[in-house]
Parts: C-alpha cells; sequence; structure tokens
C-alpha cells in the first residue's frame, strides 16, 4: 500500500486529532471538528476491530507511513527490549524525516522528507537521502550548504520548537536521548496498536 497523499485536514477530522501536530487542520475557518463525508456527524460506536485500526492508522498518517513500512517498523519494535508499543513509536521517531521536523528545520514531516530526499542531510558526515533511516542516538544531523539557506528552513527554524530529546546548533543537531513516551505523540493509544498486529 502507498503512502497516503490526499487531504490530511479530512483525515485530522475523522481521527479527531491534529495529524500535522500544529492544530492548522482546526483553525479558525476550518472549525468543523466532525468526520468528512454528510454522515461524519453521526455517533455510531465502533467495533473493537476499528477501534484497533483507526489507532494504527492514526500513527501511520500523523508520520507519513505506508503500511508495508508501518508493519517492517512493528516487528523491529517487537523483538527489542521494553514495552512493544512505546519502543514502536520511539523507533518511529527515530527516523530521519521526522528527526529533522522535530529539529525544527521543516514546518511539516511532508516537508522534512522532501528535503532529506533530495540529498540535503548528512548523519554522521555521511550523505543521508533515505527518510526512513532509523537514526542512532548520539548521531549528528547536518544540513548540507546546498540548503542552509533555503527561505522554508529559516522560516521553519524561526517559528518551530526543538524537541527536547534533540540539541539543535546552527546548522545541525545532535539526537542525544530516545524521547520518553509522555513527550510525545499524545493522542496515541499505542497499546491498540499492538493488540491489532497480535489478533
Amino acid at each position: 500500500m502507498s503512502r497516503f497523499t490526499g487531504s490530511i485536514f479530512k483525515k485530522s477530522r475523522r481521527y479527531g486529532i491534529s495529524l500535522l501536530e500544529n492544530n492548522k487542520e482546526f483553525a479558525k475557518g476550518k472549525k468543523r471538528t466532525t468526520a468528512p463525508g454528510q454522515h461524519g456527524a453521526r455517533r455510531v460506536k465502533p467495533s473493537d476491530y476499528q477501534l484497533h485500526l483507526y489507532e494504527k492508522q492514526k500513527v501511520r498518517y500523523m508520520y507519513g507511513l505506508n503500511e508495508r513500512q508501518f508493519e517492517r517498523l512493528f516487528k523491529l519494535a517487537s523483538k527489542k527490549q521494553g514495552v512493544t508499543g512505546v519502543v514502536l513509536l520511539q523507533t518511529i521517531e527515530s527516523r530521519l524525516d521526522n528527526l529533522v521536523f522535530r529539529a525544527g528545520f521543516a514546518r511539516t514531516r511532508a516537508q522534512a522528507r522532501q528535503f532529506v530526499n533530495h540529498g540535503h542531510f548528512t548523519v554522521d558526515g555521511h550523505k543521508a537521502d533515505i527518510p526512513s533511516i532509523i537514526v542512532k542516538v548520539g548521531s549528528v544531523v547536518e544540513i548540507k550548504k546546498t540548503l542552509q539557506n533555503n527561505v522554508q528552513v529559516k522560516d521553519a527554524m524561526e517559528v518551530m520548537t526543538v524537541s527536547p530529546w534533540l540539541t539543535r546548533e546552527e546548522n545541525k543537531f545532535t539526537y542525544t536521548r530516545l524521547p520518553e513516551r509522555k513527550e510525545f505523540a499524545k493522542d496515541i493509544n499505542e497499546a491498540l496498536v499492538v493488540e491489532y498486529y497480535n489478533k
């Protein structure tokens, strides 16, 4: 299954959370909080399967993952020590495109993914043009000179907040530690995602 390329605003309304994590989808003039479609306001109690599926889809759309990528990350997380759901989310947070977003070099994950795809970053001095690379704690990610004066990057750096598990200096940042569960994706119930895959 390919990555979702439709309206993230509609998806945010459907799942009732800001998938962009900035509440832009629910800003003035876009305050429709019901699901899209003529029957979006209906209140129908979802089945257990729907609850589990919805939670998985919320994570997928939030991080911009396709089904195959998500399944691979779940298998990777299930082999590691720790609570599978938390490890899964920490692993997803360690993707290069997500870290570029969390460091404030891009306003959205989609923009961060595009920057990485075009080869504008290095990880520990090595070229990194694959957004799905899992970056290790302690690694240094740096913007190449080709992007340092980019208007979009400068704009993002002025308005975006750097996540506390990263340390940013000028045109680079260090992945100093894994994020604690309470620090991110607060609208996600990862236990339901684990149950979805374990059924």
